[in-house]
């Protein structure tokens, strides 16, 4: 069996990066090295990485695909990331066409994010059609 167990999102600024997140996600979560800060996320960990930190050079480029995350509380999610300093947020909650309760941001960054009413994640998988049996 494969599965996702981590997943990167590249920071210019650790610091910045892990309050934004340790704000919108409401844990602190944990630095293990200069460049690397993981937040466990379930069964997933969701870790920020300033390459510069490592020695690396060049330019550090967001994400252009948002991470989707499932909250139980979309409403206090909207409002933690109003005051969590994203470089921009969705004007409001809405109802996408899939049927999903959500909200998109981006960190400071510029990484985008999906956050989404856990009661209502479309996974892909629909009943089939009825048929009619004769």
């Amino acid at each position: 069996m494969t599965r996702v167990f981590r997943v990167v999102v590249p920071a210019t600024d650790i610091e910045r990066s892990t309050a934004f997140y340790a704000h919108v996600f409401q844990t602190p979560g944990e630095r293990v090295s200069p460049s690397r800060h993981y937040f466990h996320l379930g069964q997933v960990i969701l870790v920020c990485v300033a390459p510069r930190n490592e020695g690396k050079t060049g330019d550090v480029q967001p994400n252009s695909q948002p991470i989707d995350f499932a909250v139980d509380d979309l409403d206090e999610a909207f409002a933690r990331a109003k005051t969590a300093g994203c470089s921009w947020l969705e004007e409001k909650i809405e109802t996408r066409p899939w049927g999903e309760r959500a909200f998109v941001v981006k960190d400071p960054l510029g990484n985008p994010l999906y956050f989404v009413d856990a009661a209502t994640c479309f996974t892909g998988f629909r009943a089939p059609p009825a048929r009619d049996v004769a």
